[in-house]
């Protein structure tokens, strides 16, 4: 396996705000890694190498899901429900990626304002699911998680939403 190990650094700065930082060891030249590119909204990232974000309002089942591809590429998605009521969150605007690599390491950091997602408040206790795909040159892909449910990966599952965030401090 090309990756050891993979981490993620989150902060919440403000009450409506989102910095999450991958960074992942191992041989990244046997990666799977696209030509980085403008950061612009796309979908199916999840498809290839992937980092991913789930965030829900603590207690609620409405949720969240951020991807971020290598090449910069993002989306964003709203739900209803354990995977339904699917849309894009348009309310969600471009978020600041930035990418470093070198021969052991790779790193991506973004930052987003998600204060004008319906059903995400600021001022509550947000539940994170952490995730990643990864691609291997030859196309194998591993799962990567906070938690897992039994089975195959499902990152939508409840039980990823491993990680609880404290509501920001308002000054």
């Amino acid at each position: 396996m090309a990756v050891t190990h993979i981490g993620v650094d989150v902060a919440r700065p403000r009450p409506g705000n989102l910095s999450l930082h991958y960074f992942l060891t191992g041989r990244t030249s046997d990666l799977r890694m696209p030509t980085v590119t403008a950061p612009v909204r796309s979908d199916e990232l999840w498809r290839h190498t992937c980092f991913e974000a789930f965030v829900r309002a603590s207690p609620g089942a409405a949720y969240c899901e951020l991807n971020f591809a290598p090449s910069m590429q993002w989306a964003a998605y709203q739900f209803s429900g354990y995977r339904s009521g699917m849309r894009v969150a348009s309310e969600i605007s471009a978020p600041r990626v930035e990418v470093q690599s070198n021969d052991g390491c790779y790193q991506l950091h973004a930052a987003l304002e998600l204060d004008r997602l319906p059903g995400l408040p600021g001022d509550a206790v947000w539940r994170l699911g952490l995730a990643a795909v990864i691609e291997e040159a030859g196309g194998r892909k591993s799962y990567w998680a906070l938690a897992h449910p039994p089975g195959k990966p499902d990152f939508h599952h409840s039980d990823c939403f491993a990680q609880e965030l404290a509501a920001a401090w308002r000054p």
